[in-house]
């Protein structure tokens, strides 16, 4: 038995926010609350002391395990940036026990052979990897993968993600399947029209820059555009990684009309603005880009009334040589899970936008129910997924178990530091 006493328990699904213990016996949650008597447990399980190892979590929280749905694995077809393995290290570094990946790999997970590939490799790992399929085939925009098949074989959802899906007849086509299926279509949304060269924001900096960037609009028409089938087709949709605070209140305006349409927020899009490209250059260059300082308080603003409903990182790992090149030529994109948590707490909490507990729903409770998933709770019975994490505890970013170093906040101190993440109900990361 592993148990964890004199913690503060952090539940979104329950709601509950105070001191507690939680004792795990294989992969479950045994007994769990401020009113826990380990005897007892003992007892009805017949545990001996011998059996039993302690962690105490005084001063610390506990919490479900944090849910990322939205990072890049990279494998196969890019291993040498990152792979299956390094990057659920790197998850669990970060306090997640799941992930879902996007479906960008060479070849792209649209075929049966791909996806089982990622997923027996993800099986593998100590936390929950899962695998969305792409939308179209070869992710050229213009036919349909097979949904049915994809889904069959346990596809988690379908993205494009990485281009935007600009024939709106297909994705109409995919919308309506989705709704079938029960499963979400996630949208990167960026139309090249509004592109003259991307990763950073068509603006001051750009034009500092001597940069031609990319516009707000090239999100705004998109987001606007799918927001209106989202509210035809009545399917789930995800809006990916939004950084425009226009397509922030076109969200906001479709979720009012009653299209089950969700958001993602980076922490970099609600923690960076477009002057970050001056100071960290290519790690600050990102798809869609880090925008104008309206931009990141109107995406606070979303997450504060649940427009936006979850925090992801979009790990995007790359290699030192790769984000040497120049601007022009750098790939776009950021290592991200193991700085999220810190970056949730310094950006939304501390300045007192958000509480702790309602940072736990938007980076566990919420995307575990958009990928169709049982959130984690601190529940007799639950899944013995958990993060253990001191809020106030401070950690300077100087490593990472991700293969990419790719980051602008390298070197920054973040509060957050994790303890343990315990997946299945093994530790599989200490940072004791």
């Amino acid at each position: 038995m592993l148990y964890i006493k004199g913690g503060r328990l952090v539940d979104s699904v329950t709601g509950y926010d105070g001191p507690g213990d939680v004792c795990i016996k294989d992969n479950v949650i045994i007994g769990a609350g401020p009113d826990l008597d380990p005897e007892m447990v003992k007892a009805k399980y017949d545990i001996s002391e011998s059996e039993i190892t302690t962690i105490d979590a005084k001063g610390l929280v506990v919490a479900p395990g944090l849910v990322d749905t939205h990072v890049h694995f990279r494998d196969p077809g890019f291993e040498y940036k990152e792979d299956i393995e390094s990057g659920a290290r790197a998850a669990a570094r970060g306090g997640f026990t799941t992930v879902v990946c996007m479906a960008n790999t060479k070849p792209p997970v649209d075929n049966v052979k791909t996806l089982r590939y990622i997923q027996e490799k993800g099986e593998k790992t100590p936390i929950h990897v899962l695998q969305t399929a792409t939308v179209t085939k070869g992710m050229q925009g213009k036919e349909l993968v097979d949904m049915d098949l994809l889904a069959d074989e346990g596809a988690a959802g379908f993205t494009d993600d990485g281009l935007p899906i600009m024939d709106e007849k297909v994705l109409l086509e995919a919308l309506i399947k989705a709704k079938d299926l029960d499963l979400p279509v996630s949208l990167h949304e960026e139309s090249p029209l509004f592109v003259k060269q991307a990763g950073v924001n068509m603006g001051k900096v750009s034009e500092q820059l001597g940069y031609g960037g990319a516009s707000r609009t090239a999100e705004d028409i998109m987001v606007a555009r799918d927001s209106v089938l989202a509210l035809d087709t009545g399917a789930t949709l995800c809006i990916q990684h939004i950084s425009s605070r226009n397509s922030v209140e076109y969200v906001r305006a479709a979720k009012k009309l009653g299209a089950d349409i969700h958001a993602e927020a980076t922490p970099h899009h609600f923690t960076l603005t477009e002057e970050a490209v001056l100071k960290y250059g290519t790690n600050a260059r990102m798809n869609p880009p880090l925008r104008e300082e309206a931009d990141r308080l109107a995406i606070i603003e979303g997450i504060k009334d649940g427009t936006i409903d979850m925090i992801v990182t979009d790990h995007a790992p790359h290699s030192k040589e790769e984000k040497e090149k120049p601007l022009a030529e750098a790939p776009s994109g950021i290592t991200g899970l193991e700085t999220s948590l810190g970056l949730g707490i310094l950006s939304l909490v501390k300045p007192g936008h958000i509480s702790l507990l309602k940072l736990m729903e938007i980076m566990s409770k919420n995307p575990a129910e958009l990928y169709r998933l049982i959130p984690g709770t601190l529940s007799e019975g639950a899944p013995a997924d958990l993060v253990i994490f001191g809020e106030d505890e401070e950690w300077v970013v100087d490593k990472f178990e991700s293969k990419a170093q790719n980051s602008p906040f390298t070197g920054w101190t973040l509060p957050g530091k994790i303890h343990y993440t315990i997946c299945n109900g093994k530790i599989v990361y200490s940072g004791e």
